[in-house]
């Protein structure tokens, strides 16, 4: 009795976890797997990129603000909070999508208030939800 309650809770478990797989299978062909296509703009040579963040203390410090400000902003979406700032030589500039035009103008403020005016660079795409 014992052996066949164990079969058939194997089966019951063996049928879910397959069910659950094939959802996921579904789902993750719906999404591209990456953000290749976001990212093109990042292979033109005239613009700055993460890798181009310059080392020196008062960048990454000027970045560090930044990062912090936006982040504690809990009212912006996570696309706003993982935006890209590249800081060289005091100048800042903004990358990614957002979720609207308020989040963009926020962005961009708080970068002005660590950088100062005219030194922030605002290159984000606005990308509302689906």
């Amino acid at each position: 009795m014992k052996l066949n309650r164990g079969i058939k809770t194997l089966l019951l478990m063996g049928s879910l976890l397959s069910g659950a797989w094939a959802v996921a299978q579904t789902a993750s062909q719906d999404v591209p797997a990456d953000n290749t296509k976001m990212n093109q703009g990042d292979q033109k040579a005239s613009q700055p990129t993460a890798d181009q963040q310059k080392g020196n203390h008062a960048d990454l410090h000027m970045t560090q603000q930044i990062r912090k400000a936006i982040v504690q902003d809990k009212s912006l979406s996570t696309y706003a909070h993982n935006v890209k700032i590249i800081t060289q030589n005091g100048q800042v500039t903004l990358k990614g999508p957002v979720r609207s035009d308020d989040e963009k103008r926020s962005l961009e403020a708080k970068a002005t208030e660590v950088a100062g005016a005219g030194n922030v660079n605002d290159e984000l795409n606005v990308k509302p939800a689906r």
